[in-house]
Order: structure tokens, then C-alpha cells, then sequence
């Protein structure tokens, strides 16, 4: 039996018995009414998905009947039917939502289509509603994983700024601590939630595209510009645009972006027009914005204006509470990914992560439990499968370590000729092997570097390039990483 119902609304007899044959012949299930109180009591009950309403009725308008109906359920579609369509009727129902407007005598061949394409219409708007609300729900600050006294009051911010009316809000923290969970959050808690979220990388885009990129060009702007193309600021529109790593952005594109956030107006390259845009920017940073101000890397004029609310993410070392209830919150994830049924961590294991101290915070240790997970082949997390980093505090998973006064020569460096000196180093009695010892370097030179790939190659005396190399070799890539270009001069 098909699921549509079509609730006939008409003080005519002859019209509704028409109107029910030919609906039931379509395969719709059918309600009536003779007035407008009927309707309005009819729709309340049964729900219908559909209504035909006669724009005169005895009691009642049909306007108003409308008018009543769209204020219970906007998304039910109303077609509207009269003898005499006067055209501020026609203006009336259509401001008021009606999907359309046929006249009598009816045209049943015209009515059929009208019928299918309203319910088409109604389903396709559930659908939609439906995904927006499952977006919503993965995305609302309600998902942001924390029970530390630090995090319910950043969440109550949060909160405070998404519902309110601030077009400039900058999230900092260190890498990994989740500041584009966050934009999402407060994009998806704000009235814009039904208007576009557009995220963009300030330092994955050369600077000589950067410009085109936020802004848009029109045709023939330059050489590959064989179309016009909207910029991230125009598909933001209404809505949200994500500035992430906001502090790489070049002195003249800072320039740019102040005089967008003042005026709301952009002007894509090789236009000579100005286009008016409302759009929330919340940019992101794990740079000190206040330090490059004083360095003169990022402008302070742009740095006030983007810093009206500031939204400071903590460091995962710094609410530890927070560990055990995201392990609990990534084992459910991966076991629903890899169709595994794990139950928990064991004791040592719970030990080792509440003691470390998570450099790479919340992605890191996302990427500790995802490790874990693929490699566990029991129904708990055991420490054998912790990252190198992690599992290093306990002796028996140590590669090496620092230790002062445990190179057996009194604390003493070791020398070498001509004066240089190795680090105090301990090995294990166990021994160990030079590529465990390698890697160990390399996820420290990472960790020290939070994430920052040009920076750790740097510490290790490396090329970029090589040090892509070796994170590939030792399973420490992230996936989102392996596209990410590099250059031999990195």
C-alpha cells in the first residue's frame, strides 16, 4: 500500500468524490473534509503528506486554512484549487508556502503531475532534513569528547559564541588539539547550520593561488582561467568559512582578508566589481599569532580584528581526565570501522597513557588507539601495540631514552675526538635494534616539532624529503598527509 495520503479539502461532494477517484487510481490513500475546521483537525491527526485545498470555504478561507497548516508542519505540501483565482490569492498562498495553484474546472492530467512532483518535492526535503540533522549530530559541540572541569567551561563558551551574532572568532591551540572540531561545533550550533561550511587550508595552497582561491577570478583572469569561478568567500555565503593555520597567509593576502572582514565585500581576481558576502569566518592557528604581531609576520591590525572572541583549545597533558573517556570514545568508533569487538584497555595499558604526555594531543592519541585497534587480535588493548612514544615509559618496550647519570661513566657524556660528545644515552640490557632506535628519533623529532614535518626534519638535520621517507617507512604518515606535495627544498 503506498504511503502517501492526500487529505481532500472541498465543500463540494461531487468534487471530492471526483477528486478521491482519481487519487486513489494514482495509488494514494485518501482523507476528506468539507470545511476548513476539518482540515485543520484532519491534518492535525492523520498527518497527511499532501493537501488539495479549496480556496473557498464555508467557514474559513483557504488562506488561512493554509496559513494554520504550514505553522503545524512547513514541509507538508499544500496545492491550492479554485473556480476564481483572483492573482492576490495566488501571491498570498505562494508567500505563504502553497507548492501550487490549479483551477476548476480541474484538469486531471495537469492535477496528476502537480500531485507527483509535490510529494517528490516533500520527499526530497525530508531526505535532506534528515542528513542536515545527521550532520548536526556528528558535528554538534555536544560531541566534543570531555569531562574535565576545563572543557565544560570551554564548551559552555563555545556555546555562548555560536548562538550568538560574532562574524570573527579565532581558535587557538596546538596541533591536534581539534580546532576544526570546534569551528564545525560552533558552525553547526549557530543559525547559519543550514547554510554551507567551507574549510580551507591556508598553508596546503601555494600563495600565488591563494588569492583566486578565497576570493574567486573571473574568465581570462589569467592564463588557465577559461571560466568564471566563485571563491571560498562567495560558497560560504550565509554561512561559515574555516581559515585553518590562518598565520601562513602572505603580508598581502593579510592585507586582503582585513579589508573583507571590515567591509564584507570581496572582489574576485580580474573583477572590477565589489560583491557583497555574509559570511562567519573563524580562523584556526597553532602558531602564537601575538609573537608573529611582535615579529611583524602577522599584521596586528588583522590579529585585533580576528581576536574580538578567542577561543583557547587546552593541551591534552593538561586534562588528563579526558584521556580514558576519548580511548573509550575511539574503541567504540573503530570497532564499529573494523568489526571488532573490543572491550577496553588493560591496566598497564591505561598506565602508560595517562602518564604520557601526548605531544600530539587528541590526534595523536586517536592515532595510538587506531594503531592498536588494526593490530589487536584480542578483546582488550594491550601495550604491545602502543606507539613506539607511548610505549617507551615502560622498560621492557623501551628502545632507548634519555637518561642522565645512566651511561655507566658517572653522568658523564661520552667524548669524542676532537672534542665533540655523544648524548647520554641508555640501552636496554635486552638490546635493541638501530631501526627501532631510528624510528624512536623520528617520532620524537615529530612529537617535538608538533607535527610540524619541515620543523622535525630540521632537528634530525634532514632534507623534507627524506623525512617523508622514513615516516612512510615506519607506518607514521597520516593518511590525509600521503597527497600532501613536498619538495626537495623543503
Amino acid at each position: 500500500m503506498p504511503s502517501e495520503k492526500v487529505l481532500i479539502v472541498d465543500d463540494e461532494k461531487l468534487v471530492r468524490w471526483s477528486l478521491r477517484q482519481k487519487c486513489e487510481e494514482w495509488g494514494y490513500r485518501v482523507l476528506e473534509a468539507d470545511n476548513g475546521a476539518a482540515a485543520l483537525r484532519v491534518a492535525h491527526n492523520e498527518s497527511p503528506d499532501l493537501v488539495l485545498l479549496d480556496v473557498r470555504l464555508p467557514d474559513a478561507s483557504g488562506i488561512d486554512v493554509l496559513e494554520q497548516i504550514k505553522k503545524s508542519n512547513d514541509a507538508r505540501a499544500v496545492i491550492m484549487i479554485t473556480a476564481d483565482p483572483q492573482l492576490d490569492d495566488v501571491k498570498t498562498a505562494l508567500k505563504l508556502g502553497a507548492y501550487d495553484f490549479v483551477g476548476k474546472p480541474l484538469d486531471f492530467d495537469e492535477l496528476a503531475v502537480a500531485v507527483k512532483n509535490a510529494l517528490e518535492t516533500t520527499r526530497l526535503r525530508t531526505e535532506v532534513e534528515s542528513l542536515r540533522g545527521e550532520v548536526r549530530r556528528r558535528a554538534g559541540y555536544h560531541n566534543v569528547i570531555g569531562v574535565s572541569a576545563r572543557m565544560a567551561e570551554l564548551l559552555g563558551f563555545v556555546n555562548k559564541v555560536a548562538v550568538s551574532e560574532a562574524t570573527t572568532i579565532l581558535v587557538q591551540g596546538e596541533s591536534g588539539t581539534g580546532k576544526d572540531l570546534i569551528a564545525k561545533a560552533i558552525h553547526y550550533q549557530s543559525r547559519r547550520l543550514d547554510k554551507p561550511f567551507v574549510a580551507i587550508n591556508c598553508s596546503a595552497i601555494p600563495e600565488t593561488l591563494m588569492e583566486a582561491e578565497l576570493f574567486g577570478h573571473e574568465r581570462g583572469a589569467f592564463t588557465d582561467a577559461k571560466t568564471m569561478k566563485k571563491g571560498m568567500f562567495e560558497m560560504a555565503d550565509g554561512g561559515t568559512l574555516f581559515l585553518d593555520e590562518i598565520g601562513e597567509l602572505s603580508p598581502l593576502l593579510q592585507a586582503k582578508l582585513l579589508r573583507v572582514l571590515e567591509d564584507r565585500l570581496i572582489r574576485r581576481v580580474g573583477g572590477v566589481r565589489d560583491i557583497q558576502v555574509d559570511v562567519r569566518v573563524i580562523a584556526a592557528s597553532n602558531r602564537d599569532l601575538e609573537r608573529g604581531v611582535r615579529e611583524n609576520t602577522f599584521r596586528q591590525d588583522l590579529y585585533y580584528r580576528l581576536a574580538i572572541i578567542s577561543v583557547f583549545l587546552p593541551p591534552l597533558r593538561e586534562r588528563k581526565e579526558d584521556i580514558l573517556p576519548l580511548v573509550e570514545y575511539f574503541i567504540d568508533r573503530y570497532n564499529r570501522k573494523f568489526r571488532k569487538a573490543v572491550q577496553g584497555i588493560t591496566d598497564e595499558t591505561r598506565r602508560l597513557m595517562l602518564k604520557y604526555d601526548w605531544p600530539g594531543n587528541v590526534r595523536e592519541l586517536k592515532n595510538a588507539v587506531e594503531r592498536a585497534m588494526i593490530l589487536e587480535e584480542n578483546d582488550v588493548l594491550n601495550p604491545d601495540y602502543l606507539p613506539f612514544a607511548v610505549a617507551q615509559q615502560q622498560a621492557s618496550y623501551t628502545a632507548f631514552e634519555m637518561s642522565s647519570g645512566s651511561s655507566g661513566n658517572g653522568g658523564r657524556a661520552t667524548e669524542l675526538p676532537g672534542g665533540r660528545s655523544l648524548p647520554q644515552l641508555f640501552i636496554p640490557e635486552g638490546g635493541t635494534s638501530l631501526e627501532e632506535v631510528e624510528r624512536a628519533l623520528v617520532e620524537l623529532a615529530m612529537a617535538q616539532a608538533s607535527g610540524n614535518q619541515t620543523h622535525a626534519a630540521r632537528l634530525l638535520d634532514i632534507s623534507r624529503d627524506a623525512l617523508r621517507y622514513k615516516l612512510k617507512k615506519f607506518g607514521l604518515m597520516h593518511a590525509e598527509e600521503e597527497d600532501e606535495p613536498s619538495t626537495a627544498n623543503s
